[in-house]
Order: C-alpha cells, then structure tokens, then sequence
C-alpha cells in the first residue's frame, strides 16, 4: 500500500503566498507522476500541476507563472510553490501519486484566499 500525506495548506490574504507539501510513503518502488489538483466548492475536481519523473511538468492556465511544482525524488516528496494568490484559488488541494499502473490520493488541504 501506499500513504500520501499533504500539508502546508491554510488561509492567506490575497497576493500572499504558500507552500503545499506531499509525501508519499509505503510499498513506492517506482513513481511515475506527482501532481496536485484542487477542488472548489460545488465544482469538478481539477489538475494544477503535474511533475513527470523525467522531472518535465505542465500546469493549468489558471496557475502558469505563479505556482511552481518541484520534486524531491529520494525522499518521495513533491511540493507546490504557490504564489500572487487569488481568491478564486481557494479549494482543496489534493496531491496524487502514480505507481506502476496505480494511483493514489491523499485526503487534501485546504487553501483560503480572502480578498
């Protein structure tokens, strides 16, 4: 089995600043791809950001030029450098993490942006 656990989340004013955590833990003996998702209030889950384990990456619209997602291989851990923040990036972020042919979800954190 494997364990994904998120952190870092919390409430920030607007063009603050955060930076969420995911580390995965357990049976790894290969991870494809990490990446982050976010899900707002009465609407569909969404991709953020994705880090392949090449180390290439690709990013929603919404976010391109402010967040930034980055790895940490050894220590199974990816993280999202979130800046200028806007409220409409308030939601649950969600890290997943792809092993072999199986992926895995950690239980998210939330992300407040007031105004």
């Amino acid at each position: 089995q494997v364990q994904v656990v998120e952190s870092g989340g919390g409430l920030v004013q607007a063009g603050g600043s955060l930076r969420l955590s995911c580390a995965a833990s357990g049976s790894i003996f290969s991870i494809n791809t990490m990446g982050w998702y976010r899900q707002a209030p009465g609407k569909q889950r969404e991709l953020v950001a994705r880090i392949f384990s090449g180390g290439s990456t690709n990013y929603a619209d919404s976010v391109k030029g402010r967040f930034t997602i980055s790895r940490d291989s050894p220590k199974n851990t990816v993280y999202l450098q979130m800046n200028s923040l806007k409220p409409e990036d308030t939601a649950v972020y969600f890290c997943k993490v792809a092993v072999l042919s199986r992926s895995y979800w950690g239980q998210g954190t939330q992300v407040t942006v007031s105004s």
